[in-house]
């Protein structure tokens, strides 16, 4: 059995990634503390799910709607800039946030500085998945991206928990504080990383004049002039649409089973163990010389499990399966964002990353949309075997055909 936690342990033989991994660790799971204290915080103060919901678009709006210039200042500018401005604005977002709560101010504010929060990060997620390949070597490249998504997976089950804790034993404002913290000591841990490795790569972006849309249009084309990268993200987004029609499917498999309102707890906690557990297998995957191989593997091992759910009548056996589900969906991850980074220039990287970014979250999206009015006329059975079946018809579409030789180096659209 591959060793999940193989791939932190070769990450952390490197000083930088500990570095970056810590800052991640810290903001991270103070981002899902405050998930939870923000919705607990809005829907105490109105007593609205309208509100709750309004909330919770602004916090996803402005990463789909600024993902894309988030890849363009992440190729303009100094990434390690970039990366410390991210953190120290959004640490007084949330020290804003802290002081609505603490003062009782009109709670409009709420998703106002939630929204001005994920704003203000949009740049930064297409920073760290950029440099990571000048942090490592390419031997070790799949193991720091298998790391850096366990660290997102932990975070989103020890996050919650973290935040129910401190909001029974002190107050939101407390949580909000906090979570400013973290993006304080992420910055501090960005600004000891080497000024070389974050800075801008040659090439990215050299005339003044260039417009966003120049820039947008040259991350388009690097999308669509490797063989690969839009198969790629397609993976990616098809993931993604699942997990976000899994939020509303586990509930009713969970009332099923017997389980009620904790079902859906348990299930997505198997989907992240799953993920979690899968580490060592993503390291191998991402490893490989054969990415369409290891996609097609993972589309199976996300689309069997799916239609299996049609007639598991165990609880063990539900949450076996879920775990499936979320080790299939982080090889996917993994191997996705390794083959990007290897095939891609990276002059032009995080433009063409900053495409992906928004196309993902915007599919748990639709995802969550969709799968209501699915269940309906096809009921949850019928659901669940239609997504696994289109999981395996994309993956055999996108990946089943012979793969084209690599090129030695990749070309600069430039």
């Amino acid at each position: 059995m591959l060793n999940p936690a193989r791939p932190f342990l070769i990450s952390l033989r490197q000083r930088d990634l500990r570095v970056l991994f810590s800052g991640l660790v810290i903001s991270q799971a103070g981002d899902w503390l405050y998930n939870l204290a923000l919705l607990a915080f809005v829907y105490e103060r109105t007593g609205s799910t309208v509100w709750v919901g309004i909330t919770t678009a602004a916090r996803i709006v402005p990463e789909v709607v600024l993902g894309p210039l988030g890849g363009v200042l992440a190729d303009r500018h100094d990434r390690r800039v970039v990366m410390i401005l991210s953190d120290v604005l959004r640490a007084a977002s949330m020290g804003a946030l802290a002081l609505v709560a603490f003062a009782g101010a009109p709670i409009v504010l709420a998703p106002i500085l939630a929204a001005l929060c994920t704003a203000a990060g949009a740049a930064y997620p297409q920073c760290v998945v950029a440099v990571l390949p000048r942090l490592v070597g390419a031997g070790d490249l799949a193991a720091a991206n298998a790391a850096r998504i366990s660290i997102t997976a932990l975070c989103v089950i020890a996050g919650p928990a973290i935040g129910a804790a401190l909001l029974i034993l002190s107050s939101a404002a407390v949580v909000f504080a906090v979570n400013g913290a973290t993006f304080l000591v992420g910055a501090a841990l960005v600004a000891a990383l080497p000024r070389e490795a974050l800075r801008r790569p040659a090439g990215a972006v050299e005339e003044a004049h260039a417009s966003i849309r120049s820039d947008l249009a040259v991350g388009w084309r690097a999308l669509r002039q490797h063989p690969d990268a839009l198969p790629l993200v397609g993976a990616e987004i098809i993931s993604s649409s699942i997990y976000g029609a899994l939020t509303v499917l586990f509930v009713l498999i969970g009332e099923r089973l017997g389980l009620g309102a904790a079902g859906y707890g348990y299930l997505v906690s198997a989907l992240g163990v799953g993920g979690v557990l899968g580490a060592g297998l993503a390291h191998r995957a991402a490893s490989s010389d054969r990415p369409r191989r290891a996609l097609i593997a993972a589309a199976a091992a996300i689309a069997v499990p799916l239609v299996l759910l049609t007639v598991s009548g165990s609880v063990a056996a539900a949450l076996a399966l879920a775990a499936c589900i979320g080790a299939g969906q982080f090889v996917t991850e993994v191997v996705s964002d390794t083959t990007l980074q290897r095939s891609l220039h990276p002059a032009v990287f995080a433009r063409a990353y900053g495409l992906a970014v928004p196309a993902c979250v915007a599919g748990i999206v639709a995802g969550a949309l969709l799968a209501p009015p699915c269940v309906a006329v096809i009921g949850l059975n019928g659901t669940l075997a239609l997504t696994g079946g289109l999981v395996l018809a994309y993956a055999a579409a996108a990946f089943a055909q012979p793969q084209p030789a690599p090129a030695l180096e990749p070309a600069c659209p430039r």
